[in-house]
């Protein structure tokens, strides 16, 4: 195909975006988690993207005209145990649906990296049987946790493994129109001595740490939308400390780096 061709093509229908449950988080990403693409959440525990997830579940199934997707979604998660009382917490707040929320939540433990090769080829004719419209990962960084030695070889192994996920997850996204959200841990960035910086030279920080997402660069470059969720703690009197959350853009082709703070009640999460 020639650069010509490309610019007499039409131009796509705007890609259907979920709601986040949240309008000051919508307004952040313009719209909310984009379909037909990989969205990552990337946070240390405890700060809120199992939490994010699961409000997601439950906004996938608002009608359109709410910013659902009007349909059912499939959560593989590789942190156990999967939080049923805080999901059920979350229902006990929202508007009432006309149908059981927990069915359109189908749930798959994941063990293995091999686990998660055996679930992905299921998924054609499970993602049209069951109308799900989101897929959500949590957390992709515990499947590779110990699986690989530090050498070439294994980390070429590893590259490769990313690139046949990410690719497949895309091809699902595109071919069913649904949107595919993955959670991921981080690690301390080390200070070399001469100052070198290998790969993406943005500057993360969290609970006073300097960190980068799990995973490097390879896995960075398998992600269409990165999300950064950090903690700030400040000090409130002699003894008091309050913790501030934020949830930042790192990258994504449609949104500029921007943040916002946000709140996690038990009402959910929600932009301040």
């Amino acid at each position: 195909m020639t650069p010509g061709e490309l610019l007499r093509r039409p131009l796509p229908a705007q890609t259907a975006k979920l709601t986040l449950g949240c309008p000051i988080l919508d307004r952040l990403l313009r719209g909310g988690i984009p379909c037909e693409s990989i969205t990552e959440i990337v946070a240390e525990s405890g700060t809120g993207k199992t939490q994010l997830a699961l409000q997601l579940l439950l906004a996938a199934q608002l009608p359109v005209s709410d910013g659902g997707l009007a349909a059912a979604s499939l959560y593989l998660h590789s942190e156990f145990p999967f939080p049923f009382r805080r999901i059920h917490q979350l229902l006990f707040h929202r508007p009432r649906f006309p149908h059981n929320p927990l069915d359109r939540i189908f749930i798959e433990p994941l063990h293995s990296i091999d686990h998660l090769f055996d679930v992905l080829p299921r998924l054609d004719d499970i993602i049209p049987k069951s109308n799900i419209k989101l897929i959500v990962i949590d957390s992709i960084a515990a499947l590779f946790r110990g699986e690989f030695d530090n050498n070439a070889p294994e980390l070429k192994r590893r590259s490769g493994l990313f690139f046949k996920i990410s690719s497949k997850l895309k091809f699902y996204a595109r071919k069913f129109g649904l949107a595919v959200v993955l959670t991921n841990q981080v690690t301390d960035v080390m200070e070399s001595s001469d100052n070198l910086r290998i790969g993406n030279p943005v500057s993360l920080f969290t609970s006073g740490r300097k960190v980068c997402a799990a995973l490097g660069l390879s896995w960075a470059n398998c992600v269409n939308t990165r999300l950064f969720m950090w903690r700030e703690e400040d000090r409130v009197g002699d003894e008091n400390v309050q913790t501030r959350r934020f949830l930042r853009v790192v990258f994504a082709p449609h949104l500029p780096d921007s943040s916002c703070e946000f709140v996690i009640r038990r009402e959910g999460l929600f932009g301040v």
